[in-house]
């Protein structure tokens, strides 16, 4: 597998466990409160997450990393911990076959940002299926 094509790999997988991740979350929600349920996911993600680094030898001195580095991953964790919130919310109160959906709408929004503060320059044809993501968003979020 080549570099060039293996992130395809990584996000299918990524996409394959972000489904699985709105299946489970749904079953697992029920008769527990959004946020309590967020906080549980967080802290076992926590647990995984420092075995498999600790595991794999990549632990390095975090006090070490740059300020920028630390500006932005906080961003991340915030935007990400703000994101899990409204995901558990939608799907307490909404079906998974409608929240999922307008969860994915984040597809046009990097798209856009990564336009807007990235400098990407998506072609024509990216665009187009960008806009058909966008629609199929809302065709499945307000079907009838």
């Amino acid at each position: 597998m080549t570099t060039s094509t293996s992130w395809f790999y990584w996000a299918i997988l990524s996409a394959v466990f972000a489904a699985l991740t709105a299946i489970f979350a749904k079953i697992g929600i029920q008769g527990v409160d959004s946020d309590l349920a967020t906080l549980i996911r967080t802290a076992i993600i926590i647990v995984v997450l420092s075995l498999f680094v600790a595991y794999t030898g990549k632990w390095t001195n975090p006090v070490e990393l740059s300020a920028k580095t630390w500006l932005f991953l906080g961003l991340s964790g915030l935007a990400t911990g703000a994101s899990w919130v409204c995901y558990f919310r939608a799907l307490k109160i909404g079906d998974a076959t409608k929240v999922a959906p307008v969860d994915k709408l984040s597809l046009v929004l990097v798209a856009v940002f990564a336009f807007a503060f990235l400098g990407e320059r998506p072609s024509l044809r990216e665009w187009s299926g960008i806009a058909m993501v966008a629609g199929g968003v809302l065709l499945l979020a307000f079907k009838r």
